[in-house]
C-alpha cells in the first residue's frame, strides 16, 4: 500500500502540527518551548502526548491539551489521540530550544 504511513513519518507530522500551537502568554510554539515530552504512535496509528505546563496553575491547563488533542486528531492519518499532563519533570526554561531562548531574547 503506497499510502500507507509508517509510524515515524506519522511523528513527524504531528511535531509539525504542535510548532502551531502557542503558549498564550509566550510568543513561542509549545514544542520549542519544552512542553512536549513525548509522542508515541503506535501501529494502529493512535497516538499518545505526553506533555506538561510550565506550572500546574497553568491558565489554560484546562483549554491547552484540549487543543493539543484536536489539532493531533485532525490528520486524517491518526486514528485516536490521547493526551497525559505530567509534572514530573518539572518544566524549567532549560528544558526550551535555542530557537525559543533565542526568541525570548535569553542568548
Amino acid at each position: 500500500m503506497s499510502d500507507q504511513i509508517n509510524t515515524e513519518e506519522l511523528g513527524d507530522k504531528i511535531v509539525r502540527v504542535l510548532k502551531t500551537i502557542y503558549d498564550p502568554e509566550i510568543p513561542v510554539d509549545i514544542y520549542e518551548l519544552g512542553l512536549i515530552y513525548d509522542v508515541f504512535v503506535n501501529e494502529d496509528m493512535d497516538t499518545k502526548i505526553l506533555m506538561t505546563l510550565t506550572t500546574p496553575n497553568c491558565p489554560v491547563a484546562e483549554t491547552l491539551p484540549l487543543e493539543v488533542e484536536e489539532k493531533v486528531k485532525s490528520l486524517k492519518e491518526v486514528k485516536d489521540c490521547e493526551v497525559e499532563i505530567t509534572f514530573d519533570p518539572p518544566w524549567t526554561q532549560d528544558l526550551m530550544s535555542e530557537e525559543a531562548k533565542l526568541e525570548l531574547g535569553m542568548l
